[in-house]
């Protein structure tokens, strides 16, 4: 197992924006393409509260890139991220790092 850290930061007060998208359409698109997620977290105290950090589980690379490839090309996501956007533009910065857990980590 993999791990995809995410970690998007928002333009000002654009973050209510950015959950809601997640609660109301990313998240039952990842179930309709099998993304599998591992936690969901907003900054209470450190360098930026309008950021999101987020885990995804892979089984490997190769079924990240051809999941992720469905997803990000999916009409359904495409028109969900346009509307949320219809007030606009979300998202000042986006950074996705793969993380392999330790023999030692409690999560595998």
């Amino acid at each position: 197992m993999i791990y995809e850290m995410r970690v998007y930061d928002c333009l000002p007060g654009r973050l209510p924006a950015l959950l809601a998208r997640f609660n109301d359409h990313t998240l039952a698109l990842w179930d309709r393409h099998g993304i599998r997620q591992a936690g969901f977290f907003t900054t209470v105290i450190g360098e930026n509260n309008n950021r999101l950090t987020y885990f995804l589980a892979w089984q490997s690379l190769a079924e990240r890139e051809s999941k992720w490839k469905a997803f990000i090309t999916d009409p359904a996501w495409l028109k969900a991220r346009d509307e949320s956007e219809a007030d606009g533009q979300i998202l000042a910065n986006v950074s996705s790092q793969i993380l392999a857990p330790t023999a030692f980590s409690s999560v595998q």
